[in-house]
């Protein structure tokens, strides 16, 4: 039986080189200050920050949370404080931990996307994850994340304004994720992250009304982890870069099966919500995994399914 200070968990997405596969998902970590309180970030693969645009955004208007059936919906808008608050505020608290730095941008438009990455370009972080994917904003993140010329389009702008490697955040509210998947590997892509939410919704039957101020939302949890599952499978067998698999893995078993599906990096999100401690709980439990399968090596055991 291996030792457990004997595994190797290390993966490289994009050329840059994580500890460990387990990350958190844009949107459930802002910066990290809160767990911080919770979990030893120095432990973590990679923190990816919440999306951050050129501009702050005020989000959309509450109700913008709702509880549901294995997971919930969420209708945040993307708030956020933007990218000169991030860089100066956030970054340096960041930069105190001996862990990757992913930043999640996000924009209505290509010129705004490639705002953001051009200031972040200089910045001391590790990679830059291109959110094309979020349901809730009713332009920009649909057209781009669910037309494979758009997909393809805004990758190849913002790669021109970044030197760091580049994440397409990949939408699954599309009739074929795998064509969207191509289409962001034709234009320079170095990983993909998959699956954003799914787009949903919940009513109130007392008050006769949509949960949600919004009316819809993007389901995340428990709930889509099949779904996630099969969509990272079909993509892992059609492009040749490394995938960051999430939808609803709230322990080590849940990871497994993301890197057994093809997965090289896996996002917990939806947990922390739940469960501070879950990112921890999810490292633990893919060392407990090798430590009984005597895997010594976490990559021999991605894609194998």
């Amino acid at each position: 039986m291996n030792k457990r200070e004997d595994i190797n968990l290390k993966i490289n997405i994009g050329g840059v080189l994580l500890k460990n596969p387990v990350m958190t998902a844009s949107g459930t970590f802002a910066a990290g200050r809160e767990y911080s309180e919770y979990i030893d970030l120095n432990k973590l693969g990679a923190v990816v920050v919440k999306g951050i645009a050129a501009e702050p955004w005020p989000g959309n208007p509450p109700p913008r949370i709702a509880e549901t059936y294995g997971g919930m919906l969420n209708s945040i808008g993307l708030e956020n404080l933007g990218v000169e608050h991030f860089i100066k505020e956030d970054l340096p608290f960041l930069r105190g931990f001996d862990t990757k730095i992913v930043v999640n941008i996000i924009g209505r438009t290509i010129e705004e996307y490639c705002q953001v990455a051009e200031r972040l370009q200089d910045a001391d972080i590790d990679l830059v994850e291109l959110n094309i994917s979020c349901p809730n904003l009713k332009e920009g993140g649909v057209a781009f994340g669910t037309s494979p010329f758009n997909v393809a389009q805004v990758t190849r702008e913002v790669k021109k304004h970044l030197k760091q490697p580049l994440i397409v955040k990949l939408s699954p509210n599309v009739a074929d994720i795998v064509e969207i998947a191509k289409a962001a590997e034709s234009e320079g892509a170095d990983s993909l992250s998959m699956i954003n939410t799914l787009l949903g919704m919940a009513i109130d039957i007392n008050r006769k009304k949509p949960i949600l101020a919004n009316i819809t939302g993007g389901l995340s949890g428990p709930a889509i982890k099949p779904i996630a599952l099969r969509m990272v499978y079909q993509t892992s067998k059609a492009v040749s870069i490394p995938i960051i698999g999430m939808g609803g893995i709230t322990n080590g078993e849940d990871g497994i099966e993301f890197i057994m599906a093809g997965a090289t990096g896996i996002a917990v999100g939806t947990a922390n919500f739940i469960n501070p401690q879950a990112t921890m709980d999810v490292l633990g439990g893919l060392l407990d995994y090798c430590e009984k399968y005597n895997v010594k090596d976490i990559m021999d055991i991605r894609g194998i399914i």
